[in-house]
């Protein structure tokens, strides 16, 4: 399934009382939150894994999420992906693919040292 059939078949499950901002966000971050905690209770669980069928779910209501949070913005999820993609490509180009646009060399320990 590419991301405009996706974005376009999944807003019929958007309730009407749903569509507003305060919700599709921290809906999101609810969501997020529980793919978080897969990973908390591997942790605790002396990494016993991510369960990976809930993983596919959790991912799932944060993908719905993003293109509810996407359709109410008139933003398409197909030019957000490409979007992404060419941010990549240049940072990539430029050395800095650490995820802040910063140079890897440029860090230091989270010890402080």
């Amino acid at each position: 399934m590419d991301f405009t059939k996706y974005q376009n078949e999944s807003k019929q499950f958007l309730l009407r009382s749903a569509n507003n901002a305060p919700y599709l966000f921290t809906g999101l971050a609810g969501e997020v939150g529980e793919v978080c905690s897969l990973y908390a209770k591997a942790v605790r669980d002396n990494d016993s894994g991510i369960v990976t069928d809930a993983l596919y779910k959790e991912l799932g209501d944060v993908l719905w999420f993003v293109s509810q949070i996407a359709t109410y913005y008139g933003i398409s999820l197909d030019e957000i992906a490409k979007m992404n993609i060419h941010k990549l490509t240049d940072r990539m180009l430029r050395n800095k693919i650490g995820g802040s646009g910063f140079l890897l060399s440029t860090r230091v320990s989270m010890s402080g040292k």
